[in-house]
């Protein structure tokens, strides 16, 4: 990768024209650089592209469940960050039918998950252009690094699509990396009787010919993986909080009984977070549940988390606080995951603390002294690696990452006591409300907040620290 990335400029773009020569037509004018395919990311370095910035996705699908077959249209809205000739694209699987830039045919190839891209003239630097994908084929279910499975997954009545880390691009092509985040206008086709469900805000629906339409507007800043769509049998229930928030849940009915309790409090757990973590970053909350097993965790979706089978209540505090820490303010690489989920669940500690369970102090000291978890592997392993530096792609959603990166924040909560820690948590989402952060943003906001404090140990031994660190 790294050694492709260092080619010249001009080896790249001649054996670009020997490739492409048979994709697409027309024949390449005016000259620039190749969009890099790759963002970067230390665990994923062929996730994401170099050389643009998406601003919107307008993804037109239609799905046959019976038949796992989808096609789709995807017109992608950007901004040149450098002078271009090509542009990538990341696209796992499906048939490539068409590619357009600007309404002009531009050729294309495929290399695994890289959609090479070559318009018929250089994109020049801040340059706004449009392309256009028509594609089609069968979904692949991604396998990640850590086993788990996320991309287009199977169900009994229809599909699930989850995309963390990088299995969006299993169902839409894009620039799919935490660091570009865009809006969506999402429409969806499915035989009629069957629901669509994705991101944002119902934009209407239309039954035509046994299909139904639906469409969903996502009008924030999204990161592609946190882009989902449920296609099944769903009962849907739409209400408010009492601040005239919509809550929109989806629940397949197996499901319905078992949830409807801990749904209902929706509204309550979004209050407290607000009153705990700042406004609400979005136009709406909800959830969808799936049947267990449909797929093998939880997700935080944007405006709408995913649980296969009812949640508890700990669970969906965790996945409503991801709609602060993660979702608006994003990783801005797979290494930063513990901003996520340190995060949230640190949150699940306050929301115990708040409600007559334990406190987070008694949470951290169980931890430290090594008698949380019911298993001494699971215990020991909280010290395998520090929350900031896993050792590669397969750890990034490990046991340090949720559990020693929340007592990273416990630590700079008894360095900074609890009223400026209070300020800090809301002051960090609202600084980078639908944004993108990294750990190193992170650290020197807390010492800016807070100049009088030494955190250098914090940061040396529980942020960055191997082991476990000689006192609590």
């Amino acid at each position: 990768m790294r050694s492709y990335l260092l080619r010249s400029r001009t080896v790249a773009a001649a054996l670009l024209t020997v490739v492409l020569a048979a994709c697409g037509s027309g024949s390449g004018t005016g000259s620039g650089g190749f969009g890099g395919p790759g963002a970067g990311d230390p665990y994923f370095p062929k996730a994401g592209n170099g050389g643009y910035d998406v601003t919107h996705y307008g993804l037109d699908l239609a799905h046959d469940p019976r038949a796992h077959h989808l096609t789709g249209t995807a017109t992608i809205t950007a901004r040149a960050t450098r002078d271009l000739s090509a542009l990538n694209l990341d696209l796992k699987g499906l048939d490539v039918e068409s590619v357009t830039v600007d309404g002009v045919t531009a050729r294309w190839s495929r290399d695994g998950q890289e959609l090479t891209v070559r318009p018929r003239g250089a994109l020049d630097r801040d340059a706004r252009f449009r392309v256009v994908v028509r594609y089609s084929g069968a979904p692949e279910t991604v396998t990640d690094p850590d086993g788990s499975e996320e991309g287009w997954l199977r169900t009994a009545d229809g599909a699930l699509a989850l995309g963390q880390p990088t299995g969006s691009m299993a169902w839409f092509p894009g620039n799919h990396h935490p660091s570009d985040k865009a809006t969506y206008g999402i429409a969806v086709t499915v035989p009629e009787g069957l629901r669509a469900v994705s991101n944002g805000e119902p934009a209407g629906e239309e039954t035509k010919g046994g299909r139904t339409t639906y469409r969903w507007r996502v009008g924030e800043p999204m990161a592609s993986y946190l882009a989902t769509l449920a296609i099944g049998r769903y009962e849907v229930d739409r209400t408010r909080t009492a601040d005239g928030l919509p809550v929109f849940t989806a629940v397949d009915p197996s499901q319905a009984a078992v949830s409807r309790a801990v749904l209902a409090r929706i509204p309550e757990v979004v209050a407290w977070a607000e009153r705990t973590f700042g406004p609400y970053p979005f136009s709406s909350a909800g959830a969808v549940v799936e049947r267990p097993g449909d797929a093998g965790y939880a997700l935080e979706t944007q405006n709408r988390p995913v649980f296969p089978g009812a949640p508890d209540t700990g669970l969906l505090v965790h996945e409503i606080a991801h709609q602060w820490y993660g979702n608006s303010v994003t990783p801005r690489t797979w290494r930063d995951m513990w901003l996520n989920e340190g995060f949230a669940t640190y949150a699940q500690w306050l929301w115990q603390e708040d409600h007559g369970g334990d406190t987070a102090q008694r949470t951290f000291d169980s931890l430290y002294a090594g008698g949380y978890f019911p298993d001494a592997a699971t215990n020991a392993a909280l010290w395998s690696f520090p929350p900031a530096d896993p050792p590669d792609a397969a750890h990034i959603s490990a046991t340090p990452v949720y559990w020693r990166g929340a007592m990273v924040l416990h630590k700079i909560r008894q360095t900074v006591g609890d009223d400026a820690f209070a300020a800090l948590l809301r002051g960090w989402a609202q600084e980078h409300r639908h944004g993108t952060a990294d750990t190193a943003g992170f650290t020197a906001y807390v010492e800016k907040t807070a100049p009088g404090k030494d955190f250098r140990a914090i940061w040396a031994e529980w942020l960055h620290g191997e082991g476990r660190p000689g006192s609590p």
